[in-house]
């Protein structure tokens, strides 16, 4: 009898220690926007590579912004639209993937990014991270930043790092960079691939950044849907 007890005893210590680590790890981030329809990427998709940059400390900011966010979401219709990129991706490049750097992203998180550039005009400052006060078109789940890697997630070769602040990463200059040497024809091919991809999907590219791609406008997306919270 004592052994009996002592085994039911161990059984529900250890279903009550997993039901408790099973609490820790729901992320009200991601609870939150599931509630609000956005879909995990990955789900979906499973073929696209997930390494949220702002989950790490590999950023401008170098530290976790988004701690317990560490899953890519989108809107369906975003997801959708990412859905046709990727086969136009497979069909024209075999053997690449989409590698997303941020998703949908939480406007407190949006606020954490902008007051880390504080030392620069807001003006200036807009080109790199939207202004929290009227919203990026990611806390609506309608971005995303992303590149291109190999089967093994080793993205390819693009000019400049993730977040690089610098006309380096403007598709507008590129080529001016490319005339001028200061962007490597690899790096501005694996850029337009990238590019095509995303804009075979319906997205629109920016002037700034190499990575980012909008799924709608911002005033689209005010309309379409709710901001993430």
């Amino acid at each position: 009898m004592k052994l009996m007890k002592s085994i039911l005893s161990l059984f529900i210590f250890s279903f009550i220690s997993q039901w408790s680590l099973a609490q820790k790890s729901v992320c009200s981030y991601e609870e939150q926007m599931k509630k609000q329809g956005l879909v995990e990427v990955q789900k979906v998709l499973p073929e696209v590579f997930v390494q949220l940059k702002y989950a790490t400390t590999d950023n401008f900011m170098k530290k976790n912004v988004y701690g317990c966010l560490t899953h890519a979401y989108l809107q369906k219709e975003t997801l959708e639209m990412l859905g046709k990129a990727q086969k136009y991706l497979q069909k024209t490049h075999p053997g690449l993937h989409f590698l997303i750097y941020d998703a949908a992203r939480p406007l407190a998180k949006q606020w954490d990014l902008w007051n880390t550039l504080s030392d620069m005009p807001p003006k200036q400052r807009s080109n790199y991270v939207a202004d929290p006060a009227i919203h990026s078109i990611h806390n609506y789940g309608s971005a995303i930043d992303l590149t291109l890697a190999d089967a093994n997630q080793i993205p390819l070769d693009m000019g400049t790092s993730f977040d690089f602040f610098g006309e380096l990463a403007y598709p507008k200059k590129e080529q001016e960079l490319l005339n001028n040497g200061k962007l490597s024809e690899r790096a501005y091919q694996n850029r337009l691939k990238l590019r095509n991809a995303m804009k075979a999907g319906g997205f629109m590219p920016i002037e700034y950044e190499w990575w980012h791609f909008n799924a709608f406008s911002r005033q689209d997306a005010k309309q379409k849907f709710k901001v993430v919270e």
